[in-house]
């Protein structure tokens, strides 16, 4: 019985230094190898248009560059995340408006096919871009995905 507590004991300190070596040795990363690594990490992150520009150019400063088509699909989404994000809005104040009965029989159709359409107009320019409708759900972090 009095073996247990010992081995306990010696079963903690293993725990703590294992846990002390796995600190020291987060600890014993040198400057210099934080700084490839973040040469590294920039060099994969620029397009590869950017990066054999950067090749032949060691001195040239770190610029965001993008490619033309890079930046006109970056827009197209955002506005059609925006669009869609008003339609789907539109869409629940159509509903809500037909369940109270607030809207007649001709305005719930005008307001179907109108919304139905601008569908349509969204992923037609989607397609155009190459954005998904998944791209449009943007993920905002700590508060969620915005639809």
């Amino acid at each position: 019985m009095k073996h247990k507590p010992a081995r306990r004991a010696r079963a903690r300190k293993a725990v703590s230094r294992r846990r002390a070596a796995k600190t020291d040795a987060a600890k014993a990363v040198t400057a210099a190898e934080l700084r490839a690594l973040r040469r590294e990490l920039e060099r994969r992150l620029q397009p590869a248009s950017t990066r054999k520009r950067l090749s032949r150019d060691k001195a040239a400063p770190m610029r965001w560059n993008p490619e033309p088509e890079d930046v006109q699909k970056s827009v197209a989404q955002l506005v059609l995340t925006i669009v869609e994000f008003l339609r789907r809005l539109m869409e629940r104040q159509a509903i809500r408006r037909m369940e109270q009965k607030t809207l007649t029989r001709k305005e719930v159709e005008a307001v179907g096919v109108a919304l139905m359409q601008l569908e349509e107009t969204i992923r037609a320019i989607g397609s155009r871009f190459g954005v998904t409708p998944d791209d449009l759900n943007l993920d905002l972090g700590p508060a969620g995905r915005l639809m």
